[in-house]
């Protein structure tokens, strides 16, 4: 089996930074993409930021400027976040698409268990 593990959410204050990692464990042979999605209390779960294996980056509108989503390949996913808002107050979810694993033919899709940021005014 696959399992996402993330790491570096928590408390900081506005303004601040915080890097969330996230890293598949298992015989990974390949993953097509990797992301970070939220989700507040109260709200839907929204995406964040995406990285394909061809290294192409997509970021939600709200976080443009102020987060970097990188990708040790092929496994490791990373968001930098910066400029930290309390509207980014959310639990931080750790995504992997189409990962193929050693010995397996099919393809599947993986969620991490997530991870608290909180961000006080």
């Amino acid at each position: 089996q696959v399992q996402l593990v993330e790491s570096g959410g928590g408390l900081v204050q506005t303004g601040g930074s915080l890097t969330l990692s996230c890293a598949a464990s298992g015989s990974v042979r390949s993953i097509d993409a990797m992301g970070w999605y939220r989700q507040a209390p109260g709200k839907q779960r929204e995406l964040v930021a995406t990285i394909t294996s061809g290294s192409s980056r997509n970021y939600a509108d709200s976080v443009k400027g102020r987060f970097t989503i990188s990708r040790d390949y092929p496994n490791t996913v990373d968001l930098q976040m910066n400029s930290l808002k309390p509207d980014d107050t959310a639990v931080y979810y750790c995504r992997a698409d189409g990962v193929l694993i050693y010995d397996f033919e099919n393809k599947k899709d993986y969620w991490g268990q997530g991870t608290q940021v909180t961000v006080s005014s």
